[in-house]
């Protein structure tokens, strides 16, 4: 029944001159629904012997390749209260530009003419020195005069004691004279005693030889007397010899204790004007703190003080510059599991924030908008929030980094690994295998053009 009812409803539509049999029935048309599922078919398999590129993706900021060019700190080495202010928040400075100028605020700098009084201290000490030196110096003279004035004084006592032992011995020989004159007189008086008992001399003859012996014995006694007293006064002479060298002996070292004492004085006051001097340097070092300068040209930023007085401490942070001669780089952090696959010299593809792109991470070829970079260090140590920190920098080769890059923006990174085909890729993402291993083939650069490419 229903075949003929078609067949009946071919009859109609073929005699009618309606189009409408033409558009609702498809009794003339054939079905190209299965050419295009052989076609899809056929180009998915193609697609599958496509070559993808591997990659890991990682998010990053941007940075600097050196510490210099970060931003830095500006901060003050002592402690004042803010005088003037030179500059605001958003300006431009060179190195060497006065930021801030302070004021003291501690009670041993108040004087304004502390380095020059300073100065004058350093002066009195000098000349204070200068004068025990000199004392030093007249000391050593005046030793050396009592030095030979010890000479002169023992070479007069030596002579002196040489002419009394000349004298010791004349008197000697008098005294031995005397001697044998008073012997001879006792001969002569016992003769005479024995001729004036027998009666051949008269007692006045007797008398007159009996004075001849005493004279004889006093002039003996007379000589031995001499004779003592030149012993005596040459045991004096000795002992003034011995005086005169303990005198001078004692003079000596008083002087040379003296000289001693003045170069002591004289190195304590040397010690006193190197700490004076050493006093001046900080006190005209501390002068020339009061002026904040800029330690490099770039951009005023964060000031962390406001009003005029405000108070500063030792190390406080005033401003911060950012420096506008800039090298940037990437900084990506990696995961653990994709560290080994992160090499130096491999290459990068970034997509910067606020920069339109279309990426194709399998084919970066294909890709728009991205930037390429090469990664110039990975850090052996993880960082604060577990992964790995790796720098990238600008790929010499690549199209340049927008100029409008600014430090802390954001970045993804794209490592490009090895080259598989896709159903390999679609067969190990259902596997979870990781990413083959690849080594970049880097070609190292010369020593002498290392330092100017980074």
């Amino acid at each position: 029944m229903s075949r003929y009812l078609e067949s009946e409803i071919e009859t109609i539509a073929a005699e009618s001159r309606l189009h409408s049999f033409s558009n609702i029935y498809q009794f003339y048309k054939s079905s190209r629904i299965r050419k295009w599922l052989w076609g899809m078919l056929l180009l998915m398999v193609a697609i599958l012997f496509l070559p993808w590129t591997q990659n890991i993706r990682a998010r990053g900021t941007v940075t600097t390749l050196r510490q210099e060019q970060r931003p830095q700190q500006v901060n003050t080495l002592i402690a004042g209260s803010i005088a003037r202010w030179y500059i605001k928040e958003g300006d431009f400075v060179n190195a060497g530009d006065t930021l801030l100028q302070l004021g003291e605020v501690k009670v041993e700098y108040f004087d304004p003419q502390l380095v020059q009084r300073t100065q004058e201290q350093i002066e009195a000490k000098q000349q204070s020195m200068e004068g025990y030196r000199n004392k030093a110096s007249a000391t050593s003279v005046q030793s050396s005069a009592l030095e030979q004035a010890r000479e002169l004084k023992l070479q007069s006592l030596d002579n002196k004691i040489t002419q009394q032992q000349l004298k010791i011995r004349t008197e000697e020989a008098d005294l031995v004279a005397a001697a044998n004159e008073l012997e001879a007189y006792k001969r002569q008086i016992e003769s005479a005693r024995i001729m004036l008992d027998s009666g051949a001399i008269s007692l006045t003859d007797f008398e007159r030889r009996k004075i001849n012996h005493q004279n004889a014995l006093a002039k003996w006694n007379s000589a031995d007397n001499k004779l003592q007293q030149s012993k005596q006064e040459l045991i004096n002479l000795r002992i003034e010899q011995q005086s005169a060298r303990q005198e001078y002996a004692d003079k000596i070292a008083k002087v040379s204790g003296d000289r001693f004492s003045s170069l002591s004085d004289a190195a304590t006051t040397e010690a006193e004007l190197v700490k004076l001097r050493n006093q001046l340097a900080n006190y005209d070092a501390r002068s020339k703190l009061y002026y904040i300068i800029a330690p490099q040209s770039g951009q005023i930023t964060k000031a962390r003080k406001a009003g005029i007085g405000e108070f500063l401490k030792e190390g406080d942070m005033i401003v911060e510059i950012v420096p506008d001669k800039i090298q940037y780089a990437i900084e990506l952090f990696v995961k653990p599991m994709d560290l080994p696959l992160v090499n130096r010299g491999q290459k990068v593809r970034f997509v910067f924030d606020g920069f339109p792109a279309i990426v194709f991470s399998g084919w970066p070829g294909g890709s728009y908008g991205t930037f390429g970079g090469k990664v110039i260090a990975v850090e052996n140590s993880a960082s604060v929030n577990g992964m790995f920190r790796a720098l990238i920098v600008e790929d010499p080769d690549d199209r340049k980094w927008p100029a409008q890059l600014r430090i802390g923006g954001g970045a993804e990174g794209i490592m490009l690994l090895k080259d598989v085909p896709v159903y390999y890729e679609l067969w190990r993402n259902v596997n979870g295998f990781p990413p083959e291993y690849y080594k970049p083939e880097t070609v190292e650069p010369k020593k002498n053009n290392q330092s100017s490419s980074y």
